[in-house]
């Protein structure tokens, strides 16, 4: 029968479930502590790496504190009334969700906190490193008894009898270590180790048995992998790559902001080109009036009218294909920054008019001299191109024989167990010491090892020559596309004020009944490509210039996502 209650298994149960689950969450909270201290241990040396790195959302802004559209806007038509109640983002709000939010943003992040966490173990390596293990049991078993009678011949004397009675013997029987380890650089591998058994018999005979002993080697190669080169070779190559993702993450974050710009714009584009639309629309539909009414008076065609209302269906179609537009990039936008479909935001219009044409004015041959100094992506090139290097020179080490100085003592404990628990014994040590030589007899896999090493690094100077010539192509392909956006928009601005001047004339002739329906169609569809145009020029001027800066490599990036725009240094 069961001593205890159910229940009181359970007061025992909980605390032990409790302690686990404390240590659980300790244990996140060290790795933690040690990704985020090795991260900013990098970050030092890379240029507008994120402040306070950290991969827990838990810091994202609120939408509660952002404005609400309380208006509705005409040129929406039955989308207007979805948009009442809407957050309005701002470009600075819709970047800082989207590093706080975005998901794309969030597995680069992880991706770096997995690299931190590889070089925590690398480094862990070369730590003493401790162990322990233990075992226990009972055995039981039966075994014929055995009884002691004087011997005839001397009865002074006892004999050993088995009789054919079976009793039931019962032993308990324990063994325990705990090893250490420690590797190091320019020394060699210690490792420590102490043992204990332990034997007792529960029936029959009371003797125990126990036994100890400490006992240590020390390994330290002599020629091949000398210094543990492969070894520091692994801790040299994890310090390196996470190097290597933090100047990635940093690229990356600007990268992400120019993106999150560009689709922001975007959203605002097609937004103005419903506006624009829509007033085409609403000028379409006055000019068939008027001209309806001039028609009633026999002074205009019935095909001139006629021409004008296919211009109103056609422009009205045109409008609802632009509000379906808008909204669709609108929702597009939410993903890309980590939010709902359902959430209701509207992006702030000011941010279009606020936009500018600002110029650079820089020599190509300074743009890639500095793109060459400060791209991140071209140092880690540049540096993988030496882990290529270096390993060839593993490699070759590792065509010698090995030799290595292996050395190793202990103490045991005496053969008196009757004392109760033996500690090892100083005056009973051991020791050895001497060499293990393996001979290069049969080294093909490791020359096969050393010529791929050779391709590896050929490989690596290709990538690192074409890296170079793919930057200088991007900053080239930027200064022009930068130089052309500059005049697209003036063309667009221009076309603009035309456009403008044409409407204004068929407005004047039409009141005077002379204007021709083909005339003002071809006037207002000009206008409304003029006004999209140059929109589109602005935005894309905004744009270039900000991909021109990124792939010269010194876009400057807040905390908040949002950039910074300063002059290009010089580079000596």
């Amino acid at each position: 029968m069961n001593r205890f209650p159910r229940t009181q298994h359970l007061r025992w149960l909980l605390p032990l479930l409790l302690l686990a689950g404390c240590s659980a969450s300790r244990f996140k909270r060290s790795a933690d502590r040690e990704a985020y201290r090795l991260i900013a241990e990098k970050s030092a040396q890379v240029t507008n790496m994120e402040p306070g790195f950290s991969i827990d959302q838990t810091n994202g802004m609120s939408m509660a504190g952002l404005g609400v559209r309380t208006n509705r806007v005409e040129s929406l038509g039955g989308a207007a009334a979805l948009e009442e109640g809407a957050r309005i983002l701002t470009l600075p709000d819709a970047l800082a969700i989207a590093t706080t939010k975005g998901r794309t943003y969030q597995t680069r992040r992880e991706q770096l906190y997995l690299a931190a966490l590889a070089l925590g173990l690398a480094r862990h390596q070369w730590t003493p490193l401790f162990s322990g293990s233990g075992h226990g049991s009972v055995d039981v078993r039966t075994d014929q008894a055995v009884s002691l009678i004087p011997d005839p011949a001397d009865p002074a004397k006892v004999r050993a009898v088995l009789s054919d009675n079976l009793v039931e013997q019962h032993q308990a029987e324990a063994s325990g270590s705990v090893n250490a380890g420690w590797l190091i650089r320019d020394i060699g591998r210690v490792s420590a180790a102490f043992t204990t058994d332990f034997l007792r018999f529960l029936t029959g005979d009371p003797r125990s048995v126990a036994h100890s002993q400490v006992a240590g080697t020390f390994v330290r190669p002599l020629l091949r992998d000398a210094g543990f080169k492969q070894q520091i070779e692994n801790l040299t190559q994890a310090e390196r790559d996470l190097l290597y993702e933090t100047r990635d993450f940093t690229r990356f974050r600007k990268e992400y902001s120019v993106q999150v710009a560009s689709a922001y714009y975007a959203v605002l584009g097609n937004r103005d080109a419903v506006h624009n639309s829509y007033a085409n629309f609403e000028s379409s539909r006055k000019n068939a009036e008027r001209t309806r009414a001039l028609a009633k008076e026999g002074r205009i065609a019935q095909a001139e009218l006629g021409r004008l209302e296919q211009q109103q269906l056609s422009v009205e179609s045109s409008w609802i294909n632009a509000v379906r537009n808008y909204r669709q990039a609108l929702d597009d936008f939410k993903l890309q920054l980590g939010l709902s479909i359902e959430t209701n935001i509207v992006l702030e219009d000011g941010e279009l008019t606020r936009l500018q044409i600002r110029h650079l004015v820089i020599p190509l041959e300074q743009a890639i001299e500095v793109a060459l100094a400060a791209r991140l992506d071209y140092m880690n090139s540049k540096d993988q191109y030496a882990d290529t290097l270096r390993k060839t020179e593993i490699a070759r080490n590792f065509l010698k024989p090995r030799v290595d100085l292996v050395a190793s003592g202990g103490f045991n404990s005496g053969p008196d167990t009757s004392r109760g628990f033996p500690l090892p014994d100083p005056a009973r040590y051991n020791w050895s010491a001497g060499l293990d030589v393996d001979l290069p007899l049969d080294r093909k896999a490791e020359r096969n090892a050393y010529r791929a090493a050779f391709i590896s690094q050929d490989r690596s100077a290709r990538e690192l020559s074409l890296r170079e010539d793919q930057i200088k192509l991007q900053v080239r392909e930027s200064w022009r596309t930068l130089e052309q956006a500059k005049r697209n928009y003036e063309i667009a601005e221009l076309g603009v004020g035309i456009a403008k001047r044409r409407v204004e004339e068929q407005g004047l002739l039409a009141e005077l009944g002379r204007a021709k329906a083909q005339d003002q169609v071809d006037a207002q569809n000009a206008l409304n490509d003029s006004l999209n145009q140059r929109t589109q020029a602005l935005v894309s001027h905004t744009l270039t210039r900000l991909q021109f800066w990124n792939n010269m490599g010194i876009l400057y990036i807040r905390e908040n996502g949002l950039w910074e725009e300063g002059q290009p240094p010089k580079v000596k």
